[in-house]
């Protein structure tokens, strides 16, 4: 089945659900014309469904191949990559200075989301140069900045994020790569690093590398650790290619999904080292590479989005062309289509629904990352600095979750059929399996959620965020639209339970942290599920008011739905979020050998 950008419930969620156009109309986003907006979309969706859907069920039958410490993609890849880089889709929110179209990262967001509904595969290279972009351009020197950047932003060149070791994945300050001053400034990296995705191809003529290594003389831990760049290829005083440096793939993982982007072993140091640039300062790497992190954790939780919506689009076309049974009521002489069928019927309005109330609290991050970046008031950037701090770790592990879960119910729509390769519906499923995973678990996330994001200033963005949220519950049951059913009621009580268990967990932070943390996931789950509820309220209630831009019925179904159906579902991850903690306190009880 083709792929097809759904435009109106992206601008809807967008502009409505996320609050782009009320950024715009602010002046937040400096002199961005919020007219452009639909304009990109749409050739977004053009380029997402003509050039690179065709290419998804290739990659993923084809893969890649290593030989002679060289990637090779699958057919297609170069050339499709090469046509992204002509029609400037790399730059979309690159800086002007560096050769950038400078447009908001929300616009940005919404292409990653795009890019992997049509091939997550290919996605991800990209999503991974944009995270060493912010990197370079946030902490890189001018003469890094002058010799790499450009490259970067126009996409001639890719990058990559290198932390992981064997004995240092969530763990990274257990890292052993070591980095050696050299005379000139510069150092010699050695060591190797695993599951480096886009380590090396054939679609560009160099790879910039980001890898964290330890210096000899640096604190143990996270606090010794440092970030260098080291190009695959040297630069030459004229800005073009020199000798090879000593950093090479010496392998490739054999994966369950994403086969058409490489994940490499990369080795450094066997010709000499591999000769680095350090990013930042010595022993600051890590605050380095969280700017890396961050944008790229709300790139997978895009990630999960768009799989989430090729999952479900053809799982509706499927549904309503597959024929199996006759349904109760139905007047026809033959089989009916399955979707005629109630509990199918369900199944594919809750994977839709989990897809919007995704999609808009990533896109509700990436418009307060721009408001943070461009606004002109300091108290509006700090607000909407720890806005998006609260809600990345929401973003990735919630959209990526859902992801999954929405992936996994195209299989079952699909019957038998959904478990034989041909259809493509494993294809989807197996490909969003990574993301709850890479770039922080999502255990990690529910962590920071409740670590550092409700544990700074009591709680202070997470009460901020409620606030705002019971409006939209307000404005829903102020409506007395029957069309919203118990919506308001069921948000409302979604709101209260959220309350609650942030207070808890506020408490549990100061007298017994393992108690919080034994709640952390059910925590970020009733999280997402309430954020995401009020996000399709808020966008049931823009609907009613666009004079035909948009469907108000069709908001207001999937809002109703989420709200009757998911958000329902409150009182029982409140009760596991304080209930947690004892029940673990006797778990080895039952976890012995």
């Amino acid at each position: 089945m083709t792929y097809r950008a759904p435009i109106d419930d992206i601008l809807l969620s967008l502009n409505h659900g996320a609050g782009l156009q009320a950024a715009v109309a602010a002046g937040h986003l400096g002199d961005y014309d919020g007219e452009l907006t639909a304009q990109v979309l749409e050739e977004a969706g053009k380029f997402a469904g003509d050039i690179l859907a065709p290419l998804n069920r290739i990659g993923d039958k084809h893969g890649i191949k290593l030989a002679h410490n060289a990637v090779t993609t699958a057919p297609g890849w170069p050339d499709a990559y090469q046509r992204w880089i002509a029609a400037g889709w790399n730059a979309v929110s690159g800086p002007e200075d560096f050769g950038g179209q400078g447009l908001p990262g929300a616009l940005n967001a919404v292409c990653t989301e795009l890019w992997a509904a049509s091939n997550m595969a290919f996605g991800l290279c990209p999503l991974l140069t944009l995270s060493a972009i912010d990197a370079l351009h946030a902490h890189g020197s001018d003469e890094l900045k002058r010799i790499y950047l450009g490259k970067l932003v126009s996409g001639e060149w890719t990058g990559t994020m290198q932390l992981t070791e064997p004995q240092a994945g969530s763990d990274v300050g257990a890292l052993r790569t070591r980095a050696e001053r050299a005379a000139d400034g510069s150092y010699r990296i050695f060591g190797s690093k695993i599951f480096i995705t886009y380590g090396d191809h054939d679609m560009t003529d160099n790879i910039v590398h980001f890898v964290l290594a330890r210096l000899p003389d640096a604190p143990a831990g996270t606090k010794g650790i440092s970030l260098f760049l080291i190009p695959k290829f040297l630069v030459n005083a004229d800005g073009t290619l020199g000798a090879r440096n000593d950093i090479f793939p010496s392998g490739v993982e054999h994966k369950l999904g994403i086969h058409a982007s490489p994940t490499c072993t990369m080795q450094m140091g066997d010709q000499g080292g591999a000769i680095g640039y350090l990013i930042g300062e010595e022993n600051r790497g890590m605050q380095c590479m969280f700017t890396m992190m961050n944008q790229a954790r709300l790139g997978v939780g895009l990630e999960g989005v768009g799989i989430a919506d090729r999952a479900y689009q053809q799982a509706l076309a499927y549904a309503q062309e597959r024929k199996q049974g006759r349904a109760i009521g139905s007047d026809s002489k033959g089989s009916d289509p399955i979707i005629k069928h109630p509990d199918v019927k369900r199944t594919l309005l809750l994977m839709r629904a989990l897809t919007g109330a995704a999609r808009t609290i990533c896109y509700s991050t990436a418009v307060a990352l721009d408001i943070a970046a461009r606004s002109s008031d300091p108290k509006v950037k700090a607000a909407a600095a720890a806005r998006a701090a609260l809600l990345t770790p929401i973003a990735k592990a919630f959209s990526t979750d859902i992801g999954t879960e929405v992936a996994s119910l195209g299989v079952q729509i699909h019957g038998g059929m959904g478990f034989i390769e041909e259809t493509g519906a494993a294809q989807h499923y197996r490909d969003a399996r990574i993301a709850p995973i890479y770039e922080g678990t999502n255990g990690i996330q529910s962590i920071d959620l409740v670590t550092r994001k409700l544990g700074a200033q009591g709680g202070a963005s997470v009460f901020a965020l409620l606030d705002e949220l019971s409006i939209i519950v307000k404005d829903v049951e102020a409506s007395n639209d029957p069309a919203f059913g118990a919506t308001g009621v069921r948000l409302r009580d979604a709101l209260g339970a959220l309350d609650r268990t942030s207070r808890y967990l506020l408490e549990k932070l100061g007298a017994s942290p393992n108690d919080a943390l034994a709640g952390a996931t059910p925590y970020l789950r009733l999280f997402g599920s309430t954020l995401g509820g009020c996000a399709l309220a808020a966008e049931a209630l823009a609907a009613r008011n666009l004079d035909g831009a948009s469907d108000p019925a069709r908001a207001i179904t999937l809002a109703r739905f989420f709200a009757e159906t998911v958000a329902v579902q409150a009182g029982a991850l409140e009760r596991s979020v304080v209930d947690a903690a004892a029940v673990l306190a006797t778990a080895d009880a039952v976890l012995t050998a």
